[in-house]
């Protein structure tokens, strides 16, 4: 996969700069940057939406359930200001696993809302989404 026209999903501009300094794919350094804990669902696995084409700024909000298996579904567009792009966001999230929420032990279905805007950035030049 290559990592030039991909789109990485980031948690904060702090999570940007590790990226850009380091080895990982930008996938791994999603991963990585995401916050951990019981009633949270943490995705383990990524797949980055393609955004060859698209201008910096443009934005998406995407919301989707992980379930208790830790697969997504449900996923639907609250916003965007493309419509292709939005197609690419959600074709990529409908790929991604998470290790699910938990309440009492037990694995719970969890709504997500994840805003998404494509930036520029990193040293190789690769186009990445932060949100």
């Amino acid at each position: 996969m290559k990592n030039i026209n991909k789109l990485a999903l980031l948690l904060s501009l702090g999570a940007l700069l590790p990226v850009a300094a380091s080895a990982k794919t930008l996938e791994q350094s999603y991963i990585d940057s995401c916050r951990k804990g019981p009633g949270i669902p943490v995705p383990i696995a990524v797949v980055a939406p393609e955004v060859e084409g698209f201008d910096v700024g443009q934005a998406v909000q995407v919301e989707f359930v992980v379930e208790t298996t830790g697969r997504t579904s449900d996923v639907t567009i609250k916003s965007a200001s493309d419509r292709d792009l939005a197609a690419a966001v959600v074709d990529a999230v409908k790929q991604w696993q998470f290790t699910p929420a938990q309440r009492n032990g037990a694995p719970v279905a969890t709504k997500v809302i994840l805003p998404v805007r494509v930036v520029a950035a990193g040293k190789s030049g690769s186009i990445l989404a932060l949100n």
